[in-house]
């Protein structure tokens, strides 16, 4: 018993005439009655008596009348819901995320994505940088943001945008008085430097900078995330290099400065994922980061 035999007996049920079901299905009534002799031979039983009158509904009708309207209510919605997620309109986007990147950016681009396809369900997962490109391949997230992706044959990178670099400092510090603040400015002074993770990301450009100006960095904490970082800040224990998404944690007697260096102007924020994910859903979330100005 499939569909369309279903719609043809409901309509002949619900007229009990094979002439006004036929024309309420715009078809001709000798195939309407072969399909519905065919619905009884397939079913083993009698659903309809002919009578001088029309046609009459047998038991066996009658029980099968209760359902079918729900059935082909649930084969609609059915097609209707697969027809939205083939167009990305529906559906689960796992999405991989980080510390800084959650201060500023990101929760613009989700945001955005949420107003333009507001029945996708989507689930964040706070991930470093090696563990997203690993959630990546196993298929638990389908897009990640981080800084410096490294280059892998399997994964598409697209740039969202460059964060200018600041200087993070207790109010009370000399330097905070400056407009900027140099490389050179930061000899000497103890830094907290973020994220200690083995693949390359701040932390790392940070310290080559300081490398390239001659400058020798003294490092007082390496820590996860910019959270702790900042807190260590407003604390009094250092100071830090961070993007300006950093400067959104405003936390007690901590103030920013613009950095001044040569060789660690900016920092690239990216957007990742697989190269060989066609879905829908992922096209539509990229359709948003190309959108977002600065994005490259």
């Amino acid at each position: 018993m499939d569909l369309r035999h279903m719609r043809y007996f409901l309509a002949l049920a619900q007229e009990q005439s094979v002439s006004r079901a036929a024309e309420r299905l715009h078809m001709a009534q000798p195939p309407l009655s072969r399909q519905m002799r065919q619905m009884e031979e397939d079913l083993g039983v009698e659903l309809f008596v002919r009578t001088s009158r029309g046609i009459e509904l047998t038991e066996a009708a009658h029980s099968l009348l209760r359902d079918v309207p729900n059935i082909l209510e649930l084969a609609r919605l059915a097609r209707e819901r697969a027809l939205r997620a083939g167009k990305g309109l529906l559906g689960d986007l796992d999405i991989g995320i980080f510390g800084s990147g959650m201060l500023n950016v990101i929760p613009r681009l989700i945001g955005s994505f949420h107003t333009q396809r507001p029945e996708v369900r989507i689930r964040l997962h706070n991930l470093t940088k090696g563990e997203q490109i690993q959630a990546l391949r196993e298929h638990r997230i389908q897009v990640g943001f981080h800084r410096l992706p490294p280059a892998e044959p399997d994964l598409a990178v697209r740039l969202v945008l460059r964060e200018p670099m600041y200087v993070g400092m207790h109010e009370g510090h000399p330097l905070s008085t400056r407009a900027g603040i140099s490389i050179r400015d930061l000899e000497r002074q103890p830094m907290i430097l973020y994220p200690n993770t083995p693949l390359a990301g701040l932390a790392q450009e940070v310290v080559a900078a300081f490398r390239r100006e001659k400058v020798q960095i003294e490092v007082m904490q390496e820590v996860e995330d910019v959270t702790t970082c900042i807190a260590l800040v407003s604390a009094g224990l250092g100071l830090c290099i961070t993007p300006e998404s950093g400067t959104m944690l405003r936390l007690p007697g901590v103030v920013f400065r613009p950095l001044r260096s040569r060789f660690l102007k900016d920092i690239e924020l990216s957007c990742v994922h697989r190269r060989d994910d066609t879905s829908a859903l992922l096209a539509a979330f990229m359709e948003v980061v190309r959108d977002y100005p600065g994005s490259a």
